[in-house]
């Protein structure tokens, strides 16, 4: 089993995009903290959400979208990977062009109920 509780495809896609990245293992500083938000008594007593710093660069991700605290390290470093990308490659990066199709829908979506008033 690997290091996170997916499947190895995935767990091999975003070990090569973070060797693409340059974002080594060692150059992130992890910790855990107490999730807020929904959960109840679960949430206040455990630690499960991951903090997570590159050094190099100061890049900071924080990740509670799951239960589970290895589910919230793959997310993490999910989300490091695609902050980095959009630093790296700016415009060019594939976040970016989906934000930018989605900004240009919703101004269509816009125009469109404004010519019906």
């Amino acid at each position: 089993m690997g290091l996170f509780p997916v499947k190895p495809e995935k767990e091999l896609a975003l070990k090569s995009r973070m060797q693409s990245l340059g974002v080594l293992e060692k150059d992130l500083k992890e910790s855990f903290i107490r999730s807020g938000g929904k959960g109840g008594q679960k949430v206040n007593k455990t630690s499960t959400c991951v903090y997570l710093i590159h050094s190099p660069t100061g890049t900071e991700v924080k990740c509670q979208k799951e239960r589970s605290r290895a589910l919230n390290r793959y997310h993490a470093r999910v989300t490091l990977c695609k902050k980095m990308e959009l630093q790296a490659k700016g415009e060019m990066s594939d976040e970016a062009k989906r934000m930018e199709k989605i900004r240009k829908q919703k101004s269509r979506r816009s125009r469109r109920s404004n010519q019906n008033q």
